[in-house]
């Protein structure tokens, strides 16, 4: 009976080592995937943009619109098309990473943001990523967020 109980803290204590060093390396592999989908927003490059993104990812937004609370889908496509499309101001969306959660091979991620058109505040609010981990690596399954332009942070 000692000898099991002995295994089983063994197991644990080693399971709970490995899970201690592995979440760093996802946690970045995860952050820059991110990274990457904002980077692209920035320079204007729809393959870079396209590259982060999950087969069937899925965008929603949340706003307000006279009192109502919207859920609006997006259509990743036609968002990727729009990146990529020649504009005058550079899409800038600032980003910090409030919570990077993993298990297994799903994470989700919850960054404040402020947008940007070249210099011009845009609007504010939260991400909420949900990645998942395939063949290729970590890849945006869905992004939902929020819209406003007061009470930023």
């Amino acid at each position: 009976m000692k000898k099991l109980l002995l295994s089983c803290l063994l197991l644990t204590a080693t399971s709970a080592a490995f899970a201690q060093t592995a979440p760093a390396a996802e946690t970045e592999a995860v952050k820059k995937t991110i990274q990457s989908f904002f980077e692209g927003m920035r320079k204007g490059d729809s393959t870079l943009v396209r590259t982060t993104l999950a087969p069937g990812a899925v965008f929603h937004t949340i706003s307000t619109r006279n009192g109502q609370t919207q859920l609006r889908p997006e259509n990743p496509s036609a968002f990727v098309k729009q990146v990529g499309t020649p504009h005058k101001e550079v899409y800038d969306e600032r980003i910090t990473f409030d919570k990077v959660l993993i298990d297994a091979n799903l994470a989700s991620v919850w960054t404040p943001y402020e947008f940007y058109l070249g210099n011009t505040f845009s609007h504010c609010g939260y991400n909420s990523f949900q990645l998942v981990k395939l063949t290729d690596g970590w890849k945006i399954a869905h992004i939902i967020d929020t819209r406003r332009k007061e009470k930023c942070k």
